[in-house]
């Protein structure tokens, strides 16, 4: 019988990883295909929010995956190349400011989680979803896991992946709109970026339903300023 020789060094991962492939080894124990599916961007004033799937191969596990909150920018690029790299399959959904102001913030991030996940290349045997809440109209079984990014391995992965997508996404529109700073704080109410919107007012990125991005007096002459960055 042919002894498989990579399990050692899965066994070494798992241990390092406090559990954190618990999941994943249930699933892959059975010959279910797992997707792990986390968001960011609920919080800030401006830009999109931005979801992200991973399905890991069970036959390449990756260390050192967290939260990516957890992480510094440089250890979550370094990993989201990893991921990308030796995944079986991952993708990345995007809903902007426009929609969050129509639908409200949660729909949005449904959206966004549904939009990774129809364009994952392989179907999905079970979603796992970060948070107390399960995604509405959503064709594959799925089950919601709260801390989902610090207790399963692929929710930790799409956390990375999506944190890095959004941030990036907020670098290259500094160039457009220098003046809000959101290279720095990628539209997280900081002060300067509160500062930033008392002096100017929103651009099209900010989102005007959630409070402190427009006076209480109204709108401003910069509010349909701009090209449109979203579909």
């Amino acid at each position: 019988m042919r002894r498989r020789a990579r399990r050692p060094v899965q066994a070494l991962l798992f241990e390092l990883e406090e559990g954190l492939y618990a999941q994943e080894e249930a699933a892959w124990a059975t010959g279910v295909r797992l997707a792990g599916v986390d968001e960011v961007g609920r919080g800030p004033l401006a830009g999109p929010v931005v979801a992200a799937v991973v399905v890991l191969d069970p036959r390449a596990p990756i260390g050192g995956l967290r939260d990516s909150k957890l992480l510094s920018p440089r250890q979550r690029v370094r990993l989201a190349r990893v991921i990308r790299a030796q995944a079986v399959a991952w993708a990345v959904g995007r809903v902007g400011p426009a929609r969050v102001d129509t639908d409200n913030v949660l729909q949005a991030t449904w959206r966004a989680m549904r939009r990774a996940l129809g364009r994952l290349a392989v179907e999905p045997g079970l979603v796992l979803v970060d948070g107390p809440l399960r995604i509405p109209r959503l064709p594959w079984p799925q089950r919601a896991i709260v801390r989902g990014d610090r207790r399963c391995a692929s929710i930790a992965a799409a956390s990375i992946l999506a944190k890095v997508a959004r941030d990036a996404f907020m670098i290259r529109v500094d160039r457009r709109y220098p003046d809000y700073g959101f290279r720095q704080h990628k539209g997280y109410a900081t002060a300067a970026h509160l500062e930033a919107l008392a002096r100017l007012g929103p651009c099209p990125l900010h989102r005007r339903s959630f409070r402190g991005v427009l006076p209480r007096s109204g709108s401003t002459p910069q509010d349909d300023a701009g090209p449109r960055l979203w579909p």
